[in-house]
């Protein structure tokens, strides 16, 4: 027994320096960054017969996947943090998508079916003889960036000032976000709204004149989304690891106390409400050119509810949890659905149901758990070391 615990402390070493708040960090940037640079290169350089192809196919998933982990991170830090579940960030990300799909639209021109330069092929199919005002200037990239960010950041905070200054919390806020995503939902299905109506915006051909059927604009793609997720998620790292972050998690756990000791909390949330929206704005604008379409469907408040299950399963409150719960869920859901697509959402409610039962915190919850148990047994001193000099138990207590 001791032959096998001194082979497994340079692992349980390891365990420990990981749960130091810098490595984790450098490991999870280290990953991300290898296996979307291999996957890429095994795209652009290695022939379709040979083992190690990735498929464009699988490359395309891959982006999809590491938006949906930016849009997790967006409601982690809102809800982890700052104890706001929102239902409702699903809205911030069809909005974003929206923007930078109404770019796309214009960038097809003459090239539609109806072949009009000026309209979309919707607008003239509707009979549309002139391009709605709020239209303008959507063809030039920055600028559409620009509104695609400009619009959800207003609207969170025009959302989060009424809300948390008239002291809405707990259940009757998250109702009030899913209420903001499903009349948003709701308002994006009708035609005269200008965007598509129920088919919404697609038939994309390029962006920033790059073919976006071509491998090497799909890897660009990729590549961009791996490298906006990682500055997200540095920037939240170190938001949350600073004087702000600190205030912040004393709101969550007493915004009584903390609004007695002078801190205008409703501030901090509004502040912070506003930073998730423009991240989940952000994957939503890398999701449209990478899935070619985007639709009201992306408003609907499952959506928003199915972010908090990945959230959920990889541990609330550790961002990296977030991201690792959305790549692992909706990479089940990719396999689960292509064998028994009805049972799909039946297993997302038990899994969520067993999560909540069994796995309060999460996967992180559960590697935390197993790390710092298995360090202290192999290594007490490097482990107490870890914790700030104190022993597992006590960090419990």
């Amino acid at each position: 027994m001791s032959t096998v615990k001194t082979a497994a402390q340079p692992l349980y070493r390891w365990f420990a320096e990981f749960r130091q708040p810098g490595r984790g960090t450098s490991w999870l940037v280290g990953v991300l960054l290898v296996v979307t640079l291999a996957m890429s290169a095994a795209n652009l350089l290695l022939p379709p017969e040979s083992p190690l192809y990735v498929s464009t196919y699988t490359i395309t998933l891959m982006g999809k996947y590491l938006c949906f982990a930016m849009l997790a991170m967006a409601v982690d830090i809102i809800w982890g943090y700052c104890g706001i579940l929102s239902l409702g960030h699903g809205a911030f990300f069809a909005l974003g998508g929206y923007g930078m799909g109404m770019y796309l639209m214009r960038q097809i021109g003459d090239r539609g079916v109806y072949g009009n330069p000026d309209l979309p092929d919707f607008m003239v199919f509707l009979n549309w003889q002139e391009l709605p005002w709020y239209w303008f200037g959507m063809d030039q990239f920055w600028f559409a960036v620009l509104v695609a960010l400009a619009i959800p950041g207003l609207l969170a905070f025009v959302f989060g000032w009424l809300a948390f200054r008239s002291r809405v919390t707990g259940v009757y806020l998250s109702i009030m976000t899913q209420a903001l995503t499903y009349a948003l939902m709701l308002a994006f299905f009708r035609n005269e709204m200008g965007f598509g109506g129920n088919n919404g915006l697609t038939d994309f051909k390029d962006i920033l004149g790059f073919d976006l059927q071509a491998d090497s604009t799909r890897v660009a793609l990729l590549l961009v989304t791996t490298l906006l997720l990682v500055i997200a998620f540095l920037t939240s790292r170190a938001i949350v690891q600073s004087r702000l972050g600190r205030v912040i998690v004393a709101v969550r756990d007493s915004e009584a106390r903390a609004r007695f000791l002078g801190y205008r909390t409703e501030r901090y949330k509004v502040w912070l409400f506003v930073y998730s929206a423009l991240i989940a704005a952000v994957a939503g604008m890398l999701y449209v050119p990478q899935v070619g379409i985007i639709n009201p469907g992306e408003f609907s408040p499952l959506n928003s509810i199915e972010v908090v299950v990945w959230v959920a399963v990889g541990g609330r409150g550790t961002l990296y949890g977030a991201i690792v719960g959305a790549l692992l869920v909706n990479y089940a859901k990719t396999r689960f659905t292509a064998l028994m697509p009805d049972a799909w959402l039946f297993a997302l409610g038990a899994l969520f149901v067993v999560v909540t039962v069994y796995l309060p915190r999460g996967l992180a919850g559960l590697f935390d758990r197993f790390t710092s148990k298995n360090a202290e047994t192999a290594w007490p001193e490097r482990a107490k070391e870890s914790n700030g000099g104190l022993s597992t138990a006590e960090v419990s207590a």
